[in-house]
């Protein structure tokens, strides 16, 4: 089984993407984290990455899709995915389609995280995470404190907050999300695969109510 986690910038696929991997026994691969490790490790090409991510652009679409697609064919990733944060423009699903199609495999349901951008803004921009890329547990300031400031309750490593969680460049990530990767929740619509998650962080519904729902509509 392959899932595709769509949503705005901060709209919780990390986190609902990490428990559906638990539920369901599927890799979890993040783009996000896929690139941020990259950078430290791949020279002039990492920078290059970095300096898309930094101001709050999306990778071009061929230095994406490659690199994904490497990812895809490691062993532990055949018996099914779920993937977050890719595909993040019309080219790289359609690429995500030819990819799977050529060794026997769809997108068996595309989860649509529908949050309003303010309250991406507000969720995000209070978000930190840890700095332990093993663990990389994700806290909020105001929903999901850490027992001790600054430390990581499941490991002790130290809480950070990335460059691209600054409410500046949230806004530029949500103007990129509208203009290019908002069209996937129409494409995957089309394809009769798609299915919405409506929430708000002020709701009575948390990651594990949505996960219960998609978990739900699969075995449907």
């Amino acid at each position: 089984m392959n899932i595709v986690m769509l949503g705005k910038p901060g709209s919780g696929k990390g986190t609902v993407g990490k428990l559906l991997s638990k539920e369901l026994n599927l890799l979890h691969i993040s783009s996000g984290d896929l690139f941020r490790d990259y950078i430290k490790e791949a020279g002039e090409i990492g920078k290059e990455i970095e300096s898309y991510i930094a101001v709050g652009q999306l990778v071009p679409d061929d230095l994406t899709i490659a690199f994904v697609e490497q990812r895809l064919k490691e062993d532990d990733a055949q018996n099914g995915v779920i993937l977050d944060g890719y595909p993040r423009t019309i080219p790289q699903a359609e690429a995500l389609d030819r990819f799977f199609e050529a060794n026997g495999k769809k997108v068996d349901i595309a989860v649509n995280l529908d949050l309003s951008d303010e309250d991406i803004i507000e969720r995000t921009s209070k978000r930190i995470i840890c700095s332990n890329k093993a663990c990389g547990e994700i806290y909020n300031l105001e929903f999901k404190a850490p027992k001790q400031e600054g430390i990581c309750d499941i490991c002790g490593a130290k809480l950070e907050q990335r460059d691209d969680d600054k409410p500046e460049t949230i806004r530029k990530r949500l103007n990129t999300y509208q203009e290019k990767t908002g069209v996937l929740v129409d494409y995957y619509e089309e394809k009769g695969v798609l299915h919405t998650e409506y929430l708000s962080i002020h709701g009575n519904r948390d990651s594990k109510d949505v996960v219960e729902d998609v978990v739900r509509k699969l075995s449907e």
